[in-house]
């Protein structure tokens, strides 16, 4: 039809009716779904009438033929890079529209049930209900009100310095709600007004709301990531699979040497970075308008807040340089190896062996292939290494101990012991930090009881260098550690209370602290994201608590409790062990977990109270109602995108768009092309949308090379951040139109938004040309 292929047809009826579907007003969560079927409808109708012809590679030819015995992978052969090559006419529906549609019906109750309902990524796609629950929780806890209250004080009198302010709160937001259109609306609720009766600029005013507001995209926990990284990670597993096997391997851990994985783990400790860095270059942006163009962006007089006045130099001493210094000395220490895990784990079992770090006993196909992926040294030295083991007999079978053995590795495990515990150094560092603010936040206050919280710090390090061994037990470590734990105690305590007179430190401490525990789980490794947005979600709960019992004057002290009880908890938990269904239990272990029950008990009667207090105070059910909302709309729009890409897989426009990548010979241009595709599209495209409907699309093919998946995955969530900021259909510009005063214009905002869009593409230019702002700290934290 038209001289164009069927299948191309077909791509733009779909497109077409998705974006009619969408434009048209319509809920997009069921837009989609619709869209799906409607082009369904027109295709299979056109079909019918044989008006789409799909000129195919004549799978039979010499020509064909040829190019397989040149080595040329089937994959690789289309009519994009080979254009003349033989081809065959046939429909787009080979064996018409009602094979195709029973052949669909079975594949969509197989992918619903894979990706939505009981699939392996489920369990991680509810973190994104609770990461919802706790940002809409924290939203509703007027934190950004305070938080903005508090920065303006600090930034203020800078040029330029609310600018600076909205946007370290809105990094500050993006860590804890990871919700783009939340902190849009808040910010311009709170901060634009203000901003505007400071003289501002309406352009810059906007333009900083908007752009600080789309952190949330990148900076973790965000959403974009959870939903993103789902998705990629069975992408990159399959297409690594599908080039393993394209090169003659058997799977991707031979061709690769490592397993195909890549979990929102790793892409949530990728993405820190980037994330840092576009709140960094929006802040210099903002101060270097205001140099540029004071009386558009004017400094505001310095508002008396709480706290004492301290002079510059003595908050230099106690905010930056004892902490800096304490902490590298431990990094120091750490290095090496006077401090570290000092854990005496035998296995009764020997290790299975040794082994090469590449297969060697491959076919001659997939050897040629891995020569040419790591390299000729590489390939030899892993066959001199397997050469090695095989010499002395091959690898070692795994086997039971004898007596003798398990005391010399014993033996060996106590020699290698570092003189201090990981452990004990970190939580009294910790401790000391605590100790350190509070001197520098009241330098008049009472020292004496940080000092004794100081000695008994340092008292703790020489007991446990001096008295504690590798083999005391943890009740034992835990009497010895009383003493210097209590005088520690005891001068945080006192050290809490200074603190709490401080403003900045009462505002922005509670929902640090929570951010600090989410992501540091995650980002440590201890756990992964679900229950680490479990904790997150019960921790915002209790603080909305505590802050509604504070406007109420009445006590927390009930939320308080749990808090320290879920402390006392994961302690307990890490030193004992609590498995109380052991044939022999000691007495210690025993007594912990008694404790750790105890704990337990009193951090859900906490959790509970703040439930009943957010419900009884009104606060409960519309956090409720829109997390259902938020939430209902994900799952609704991932439902309706299997819908629209089994479509497009049914007339082989899935494999009609991955051939066209593939004809390009760089995988980097195959990259750039998607990158500009989605950025386009996101004009006119949800993030969501764009995750669900394109992404499968690309992904077998960006996924399928040597590029990094963290760096790739990375790139396309601050791209389809950029596209929230794009004028005219910019998503963020949207909701703040909604809330922005009546004086400011729908141009000013596209005009605020223009230079922030710039500093944003320079972002991910920087990311595309030093990708090692993506991949530092995976290669840091480690999998």
């Amino acid at each position: 039809m038209f001289g164009i292929d069927g299948i191309l047809i077909c791509l733009i009826i779909t497109f077409l009716c998705l974006f009619a579907a969408i434009l048209s007003g319509f809920p997009v969560a069921f837009a989609i779904g619709g869209s799906a079927i409607i082009a369904f409808g027109i295709v299979a109708a056109l079909d019918s009438q044989g008006l789409l012809i799909h000129a195919a590679v004549d799978t039979s030819s010499a020509e064909y033929a040829a190019l397989l015995a040149e080595g040329v992978s089937r994959i690789d052969i289309s009519l994009f890079r080979y254009p003349d090559l033989p081809t065959v006419d046939q429909p787009v529906f080979p064996g018409g529209w009602e094979e195709a549609l029973n052949r669909r019906i079975s594949f969509i109750v197989n992918r619903i049930n894979e990706r939505v309902l009981a699939g392996q990524s489920i369990e991680t796609l509810l973190a994104v209900l609770m990461f919802v629950l706790m940002g809409i929780t924290l939203e509703r806890s007027r934190i950004a009100n305070d938080l903005l209250t508090t920065m303006a004080r600090i930034f203020g009198p800078l040029p330029g310095g609310l600018a600076v302010s909205v946007v370290v709160v809105g990094a500050f937001l993006a860590a804890s709600t990871g919700i783009v259109g939340a902190t849009v609306v808040t910010m311009g609720l709170l901060s634009l007004p203000t901003m505007l009766r400071n003289k501002y600029s309406p352009e810059l005013a906007t333009g900083v709301i908007a752009a600080s507001g789309t952190l949330g995209q990148i900076i973790p926990p965000s959403i974009v990531i959870v939903l993103l990284g789902t998705l990629a990670a069975d992408i990159y597993s399959t297409a690594q699979e599908t080039r393993a096997i394209a090169a003659g391997c058997t799977d991707a851990l031979t061709y690769l040497g490592k397993a195909a994985v890549v979990s929102v783990g790793t892409l949530f400790q990728a993405a820190v970075l980037p994330g840092l860095m576009l709140a960094l270059l929006y802040a210099l942006l903002a101060f270097g308008y205001a140099v540029i163009n004071p009386t558009k962006a004017p400094p505001v007089p310095a508002i008396a807040g709480g706290g004492e006045v301290v002079s510059r130099r003595h908050r230099l001493m106690w905010f930056f340089v004892v902490p800096v210094s304490l902490v590298v000395i431990v990094i120091i220490a750490s290095a090496s190896g006077l401090v570290g895990s000092r854990a005496i784990v035998l296995d009764r079992y020997s290790k299975i062996g040794e082994t090469a770090q590449l297969r060697t006993n491959v076919p001659e196909a997939c050897q040629r292939s891995m020569i040419e992926l790591h390299g000729q040294e590489k390939w030899d030295r892993a066959v001199a290494r397997q050469q090695e083991i095989d010499s002395r007999g091959g690898t070692v079978e795994r086997h039971e101990l004898s007596e003798e053995e398990l005391v010399a590795d014993r033996a060996k495990k106590l020699a290698n012991a570092p003189p201090l515990s990981s452990g004990v150094v970190t939580g009294f560092l910790l401790l000391t930090l605590v100790l350190a603010a509070a001197r520098g936040a009241s330098p008049s206050a009472r020292q004496r009881p940080l000092v004794i919280g100081a000695a008994g710090a340092v008292l703790a390090l020489v007991a446990d260098l001096a008295v504690i061994s590798p083999l005391t037990s943890p009740g034992l470590m835990t009497v010895i550690l009383a003493i210097p734990l209590a005088a520690t105690i005891y001068g945080c305590w006192h050290a809490t209370i200074t603190l709490s007179k401080n403003e900045l430190i009462r505002v922005v401490f509670p929902p640090l602290v929570l951010i600090v525990a989410v992501l540091g789980s995650i980002l440590g490794g201890i756990t992964n994201p679900t229950p680490a947005a479990a904790l997150g979600a019960a921790g915002a709960i209790m603080l909305a608590g505590y802050r509604a019992l504070k406007d109420q004057n009445r006590s927390g002290k009930v939320i308080i409790v749990a808090s320290f009880s879920v402390v006392i908890m994961i302690l307990a938990g890490i030193n004992f062990d609590m498995r109380v269904s052991l044939d022999s239990i000691g007495p210690a272990d025993w007594i912990a977990f008694f404790i750790a029950q105890a704990s337990y008990s009193a951090a859900m009667i906490g959790l509970f109270y703040s439930i009943w207090t957010l419900l009884k105070n009104r606060i409960l059910t519309p956090v409720v109602r829109e997390t259902a909302k938020v939430t209902s709309m994900v799952f609704t729009i991932l439902i309706g995108s299997q819908f629209l890409n089994l479509v497009v897989i049914s007339y082989g426009g899935e494999d009609f768009i991955q051939q066209y990548l593939r004809s390009f010979d760089q995988e980097l241009v195959v990259f750039l092309v998607v990158m500009v595709i989605l950025f386009v599209l996101g004009f006119v495209l949800d993030f969501l949308e764009i995750i669900y409907i394109v992404v499968p699309i690309v992904g077998p093919v960006i996924y399928g090379g040597t590029l990094d998946p963290a760096w790739v995955t990375i790139m396309i969530a601050v791209n389809l951040q950029t596209s929230f900021l794009t004028p005219p259909f910019g998503f963020a510009l949207f909701y703040l139109r909604g809330v922005a005063p009546p004086e400011v214009t729908t141009g000013q905002i596209y005009r605020g938004a223009a230079p922030f869009v710039l500093v944003q593409m320079l972002g991910l230019g920087l990311l595309w040309l030093v990708p090692e702002i993506v991949t530092l700290v995976p290669s840091l934290l480690g999998p």
